[in-house]
């Protein structure tokens, strides 16, 4: 089995930074692409920024120049760096991975359990 754990939601007014954090877990062979989606309720999960295991990145355009994705292969890790947040910026946001397990053939996607980033004006 494989876990996404995320960490560092929360509450800040508008103008403000959040990082979030996300560590992948378990029989993995391999981590893949990695990134952070987000949710609003009654709308579509959309993207946010991915970053490839060789650290190509691609971004939303709502986020360009405001948020970077970052990760440590060697620890599994995808990090978003949340600068300038706006309130449109509210959302539900997920990790997620494309794992390799250990025995398997072909990589499989994850999902973090989803965390909570409120943007007040």
């Amino acid at each position: 089995q494989v876990q996404l754990v995320e960490s560092g939601g929360g509450s800040v007014q508008a103008g403000g930074s959040l990082r979030l954090s996300c560590t992948a877990s378990g029989n993995i062979f391999r981590v893949n692409n990695m990134g952070w989606r987000r949710q609003v309720s009654g709308k579509q999960r959309e993207l946010v920024a991915a970053i490839t295991s060789g650290g190509g990145t691609n971004y939303a355009d709502s986020v360009k120049g405001r948020f970077t994705i970052s990760r440590d292969n060697s620890k599994n890790t995808v990090w978003l760096q949340m600068n300038s947040l706006k309130p449109e910026d509210t959302a539900v946001y997920y990790c997620n991975a494309d794992v390799l397990r250990l025995g398997s053939v072909s990589p499989d996607e994850y999902w973090g359990q989803g965390t909570q980033v409120t943007v007040s004006s």
